[in-house]
Parts: structure tokens; C-alpha cells; sequence
């Protein structure tokens, strides 16, 4: 049994949109060094609840904990220097700049040296390195000097990962990252999140509609049904309940 306190604690987290509860009292820790993978049916409050976890939404009640500091009042941008990395937040960041300095100034915003591309590049040539150690990571070297905002759908999904390392987050946040890209796009960001899983002090939040995605990633599966968190457990464990296959996966847990 894992002894480590969650580096990410939710406590009865709920919001209301008038009379609807769209997220509705979810208890749930996250350790160091998991992928927990986040599934439900359209509109089972997946993404709000990560928009809850962000701060992109206020909560109407309960807690977001952070490495046990309450963040639940924190903006978004308090949350990310916590520690809290989402990757949507990062897409085109700079669209009319190349894929390198886009990921450069990601590099020198965390380490403390603003956002300005005149800044003297031969006298921090680590940052340099630092990037460019970030693009063979995620397979966009031989993109390096493309613009941002030209890249295919599937580029541009990798360069929000990469914006995302830079920023040395304790926990990465992904929301369907598959979604949009071709059959042959698909394996490199997974090769690319399997690698980030390998990081023990890393804590990886996936929500994702594919089941041969969740079955090669996850360590563990939430799911959650009109709000409400409603299993919980490993892989096989979930798939197999009978709750959750009345309320959403069905016959999809059985394809391969």
C-alpha cells in the first residue's frame, strides 16, 4: 500500500448551474507516481470537474487540496505555480511564433526570467538546452522552426504537452488528448504520457473516451455518472461492475 500523502485532494467538490448539479459532492486523492484515468458518459461532469480541480469554475461547495494546502479560492494561474499543470490552458500560447520559442519562453517563464524574446539567448544557453531536451522529447525537433499556429491538429496537441513539461508541473492534467488526431498520430502522445507516468513524483489526470487508451495508461479508473463519483478502483475491478456498466461503458468495455 502506497504509505504517500495525495499531492491532490478533493473534498466534497460540487457546483451548481441553477437547479443542476453538475458535479455533485466528489471526495478523491491522487498520490504521487499514478495515472488515474477520469471516464463517464457525455455529460457526466468529467471536464467540469477538472475545470473545478484548475479553477477554471468556482466550486458552490467543498475543497481542492493541493500537496494539503486548500486552493479551492485560488485563481487558476495561483493553482498552476502550485503545481496544477492543464494542458488546454497552453494550446497556442503564442500562435504567430515557431514551435521553439514557444516552448523557449515556457522554459524561461518557469524559471523565473519573464517572457521576453530580446532577452540575450547565448548568455543562458542551459534554457537553450532545456528546450530543446523538451522537443526531442515529444518528437517536434523536426518542427522546431514551423509557426505554432500552422501546425496540424495533432502538432499542436504534442506542443501543449511540451508547453506543459516546461512548466515542471506536480501534476499533469490531460483532457482527451487523443481527441481530433489520426489513427497514426495517436500512439506518439501516448508514448509521450507513458513516459511522464514513468516520473514517481509525477501525477497524471487523464479524461478519456477511449477504452484501449484508458486500458493502456491507467493504473486506475474513476467514473462519474450525472456529477456523482460512482466507482472507483483498478481497471478490471471497474470494468467489471455492473453499475458502471449500466450507467455508461456497456458494450464498449468489451471491445479490444
Amino acid at each position: 500500500m502506497n504509505a504517500a500523502a495525495p499531492v491532490l485532494e478533493t473534498r466534497g467538490l460540487t457546483i451548481r448551474f441553477g437547479g443542476h448539479v453538475a458535479v455533485n459532492d466528489v471526495s478523491c486523492a491522487f498520490l504521487p507516481g499514478s495515472l488515474t484515468a477520469i471516464v463517464g458518459p457525455n455529460g457526466a461532469g468529467k471536464t467540469t470537474y477538472f475545470n473545478l480541480i484548475s479553477g477554471q469554475l468556482p466550486a458552490t461547495a467543498g475543497q481542492v487540496l493541493v500537496k494539503g494546502e486548500d486552493v479551492t479560492r485560488l485563481p487558476a494561474s495561483a493553482r498552476t505555480r502550485r503545481g496544477l499543470g492543464r494542458a488546454f490552458q497552453l494550446t497556442n500560447l503564442f500562435p504567430n511564433l515557431t514551435v521553439f520559442e514557444n516552448v523557449r519562453l515556457a522554459v524561461q517563464a518557469r524559471a523565473g526570467a519573464g517572457l521576453n524574446l530580446l532577452t540575450l539567448w547565448t548568455d543562458r544557453l542551459d534554457l537553450v538546452h532545456a528546450a530543446e531536451t523538451i522537443l526531442d522529447r515529444v518528437r517536434l525537433n523536426d518542427k522546431r522552426n514551423a509557426i505554432a499556429g500552422a501546425l496540424p491538429h495533432g502538432d499542436q496537441r504534442k506542443l501543449e504537452v511540451a508547453l506543459l513539461i516546461a512548466l515542471e508541473p506536480d501534476v499533469f492534467m490531460f483532457d482527451e488528448p487523443t481527441a481530433g488526431m489520426s489513427v497514426d498520430e495517436v500512439p506518439t502522445v501516448l508514448e509521450i504520457i507513458a513516459e511522464l507516468k514513468r516520473d514517481a513524483s509525477k501525477t497524471i489526470l487523464l479524461v478519456e473516451h477511449k477504452m484501449d487508451v484508458v486500458r493502456s495508461l491507467a493504473e486506475r479508473i474513476i467514473v462519474l455518472h450525472n456529477g456523482a463519483l460512482v466507482a472507483d478502483g483498478p481497471p478490471a475491478e471497474v470494468m467489471a461492475s455492473a453499475i458502471v456498466r449500466e450507467a455508461y461503458l456497456g458494450q464498449e468495455l468489451d471491445d479490444a
